[in-house]
């Protein structure tokens, strides 16, 4: 019981400083961390090396979800898959707290700064990302390759990158707009 317990504990850690980081970037505190996550300082040390074992965690953490979110959509919507993904991506994670977006879009100006170790958890676990797109079930628009996956994914977080940058929200609909018929098609 009592590790069942501990591993709890850990994985509210790891959301909490998934939250965290993509709310407030790699300046969020150990405090903060810790606070977020309901938990002393001592016991994110417990759980933790470092900040950065914890930004490592965090973007590990954020992968998966991204990398479950897929699965979810190809699951729950067949060959038409992609296309309800894109529309999601580029409708509410458009607009979420930024502690609910998505860590390809909050974490990676963080880790262009980050140290070799968080930098190849985000690279394997982006070439698993993209793999699930490329062997998705068929779905119309959906890319085809590896290089087709990972240029898809970046024209999605640039677009949603770009659209919460703007303070017009119709200007922020075009730039969706435009991405999801490039991503989709002009019928999109």
């Amino acid at each position: 019981m009592r590790s069942e317990q501990k591993e709890q504990t850990r994985q509210r850690m790891r959301q909490a400083a998934a939250e965290g980081f993509r709310s407030q970037g790699y300046g969020i505190g150990v405090d903060g961390l810790a606070k977020r996550a309901g938990v002393t300082s001592g016991a994110f040390y417990a759980n933790f090396s470092s900040k950065a074992d914890a930004f490592r965690e965090a973007v590990a953490f954020g992968m998966d979800e991204l990398l479950g979110g897929i699965r979810y959509f190809q699951q729950e919507h067949g060959q038409a898959w992609w296309p309800e993904f894109v529309r999601f991506y580029l409708g509410e994670k458009l607009s979420c707290d930024l502690a609910q977006s998505c860590s390809l879009q909050t974490l990676t100006p963080e880790l262009a700064r980050a140290d070799d170790a968080a930098k190849g958890v985000f690279q394997e676990r982006l070439q698993s990302i993209a793999a699930a797109v490329v062997d998705g079930p068929d779905s119309p628009a959906k890319p085809a390759t590896q290089s087709g996956a990972l240029t898809a994914l970046a024209s999605l977080i640039g677009a949603v990158t770009m659209a919460r940058a703007m303070g017009d929200d119709q200007m922020a609909q075009k730039v969706a707009t435009a991405m999801r018929q490039q991503l989709l098609g002009p019928a999109a």
